[in-house]
């Protein structure tokens, strides 16, 4: 694989995130970039995360800004060939009770995202999705759906700049904020016994930072413009994930939330007609009439008519011994 990102510079927004941060490191472990930038809005993270990669200090940039924000974007992405757009609000109740400025960060964000890419001539952009796009039954879900409309068609606007635009869709990658490794911890550190499920019938995908990370690279490197990229991996039952990291305790269900779904859905029927394999991931390709594929995707494996993609219609799944595995390699990451 050669070095994409060689003499280039980075920038990711919401670059203090567990995915930004990670993907920070392997790449400037495993590539050379001449600089990488870190675009986010919160001076306390970026203090701790320019601690934390002092090593790297001579490749790395820290700006403060907010997405939403176009004039800065204009300034941060001057000089940048490739941006990772992980900027968002993310915890669906706070989009619950905050509807308007989910909408502010995630969907305007993202076209001032776009604008800036396209007017500072940038090479290639991703876009981090969620499997809450999909079908979604709550306003975090809604707003990157919209949000994702918006990368895809963005193309059809980028032809003079040759700025591509392509998308990664994962649900919770394991140990994120916010993801229900740590809340487990947690309550287990404080000694608990019990650990609250919301439905025994539950399932979810399982990706890791690494994975995550990989994705991106994937569509950094196959990308045509327009495309979004899905990570073939295996599901669990949440109630295997307490068994692997509380085999001695219990579970109490505690009732579904509002705007919470039982199985992640990645890929739908009606995206299927539109998808191939590629080896490790799905690419779903856009409906335009601009779009061609290239000769990768194109010799990509159809897939069957009717495939739906979802945690609950795997073929791939983790029993709970494979769950303590993956936990141990987790937690010394």
């Amino acid at each position: 694989m050669n070095d994409i990102f060689e003499n280039k510079s980075v920038l990711i927004t919401g670059g203090t995130g567990s995915l930004g941060k990670y993907f920070t490191r392997y790449i400037l472990t495993h590539f050379n970039p001449h600089r990488v930038v870190i675009f986010s809005r919160d001076e306390y993270k970026q203090s701790m995360m320019k601690q934390e990669f002092a090593q790297y200090g001579d490749k790395l940039r820290f700006f403060i800004g907010d997405v939403r924000d176009k004039d800065r974007l204009l300034r941060a992405f001057d000089r940048v060939q490739i941006v990772i757009h992980a900027a968002a609000i993310k915890q669906v109740p706070t989009c619950e009770y905050n509807p308007i400025e989910a909408i502010r960060t995630n969907i305007n964000g993202a076209m001032n995202v776009i604008d800036a890419a396209i007017d500072r001539k940038v090479e290639c952009v991703v876009a981090l999705s969620t499997d809450k796009a999909v079908n979604p039954v709550n306003l975090y879900g809604g707003t990157k759906l919209v949000s994702d409309k918006l990368f895809v068609a963005a193309n059809a606007y980028a032809k003079i700049s040759g700025t591509k635009f392509s998308v990664v869709r994962y649900g919770n990658v394991a140990g994120s904020r916010g993801s229900v490794i740590p809340f487990f911890e947690k309550l287990m550190a404080e000694g608990k016994t019990t650990l609250p499920v919301t439905d025994v019938r539950m399932t979810r995908f399982w990706i890791d930072l690494e994975q995550g990370v990989k994705l991106i690279l994937k569509a950094l490197y196959t990308a045509v413009g327009g495309e979004v990229f899905v990570s073939k991996i295996p599901s669990f039952k949440v109630t295997d994930l307490v068994k692997a990291m509380n085999p001695d305790g219990s579970i109490e269900e505690v009732g579904i939330r509002e705007g919470e779904k039982l199985h992640e859905v990645m890929i739908t029927d009606v995206d299927s007609r539109r998808t191939v394999e590629l080896g490790d991931c799905y690419v779903i390709m856009p409906e335009f009439s601009w779009y061609k594929p290239n000769e990768e995707i194109k010799a990509g494996k159809k897939l069957p008519d009717e495939f739906v993609y979802s945690s609950d219609k795997n073929t791939s799944w983790l029993s709970v011994e494979q769950l303590q595995e993956k936990l141990k390699l987790y937690r010394k990451k």
